[in-house]
């Protein structure tokens, strides 16, 4: 399987202006800019879309590691704060909170760190330094 984006740039990095698309059209001619990414204007930036794949696949594997370990999620909600220090991104941050009936804190503890082990955006990203805080609801 494969999935697709599309980017496009008009203008210089600072003044210029751009847009970002996806396959599944949840983003179409969004907008990013320098301001989006590096200040505080409107729009995206490539930063928040990789916080926002790494929560996504993160919680979408807990379910998954839960169900495997015979324990169904309530609710699982996830942030994810990624860094960008001196050009380089750096951290990848997971902050989960999850309700789950009948779940031991130490069962729990297992299941979310073998959940950020092994999401496929986890592993995409293992050059940087994943942490996380998990809380029982």
């Amino acid at each position: 399987m494969k999935r697709n984006a599309t980017a496009v740039w008009n203008g210089s990095g600072k003044e210029g202006k751009g847009t970002l698309s996806t396959q599944s059209t949840t983003l179409s001619s969004t907008q990013y800019s320098y301001k989006s990414r590096f200040e505080e204007g409107v729009g995206t930036n490539p930063e928040e879309l990789m916080a926002a794949a790494h929560a996504g696949c993160f919680t979408m594997k807990l379910s998954f590691v839960l169900g495997e370990a015979g324990f169904t999620p309530e609710k699982i909600e996830t942030t994810c704060a990624i860094a960008l220090e001196n050009g380089v991104i750096t951290t990848s941050e997971l902050r989960v909170t999850a309700t789950i009936p009948g779940i031991s804190e130490e069962e729990f503890q297992k299941c979310a760190e073998n959940a950020k082990e092994n999401c496929p955006v986890s592993k995409a990203y293992s050059a940087l330094n994943i942490t996380m805080e998990a809380k029982l609801g």
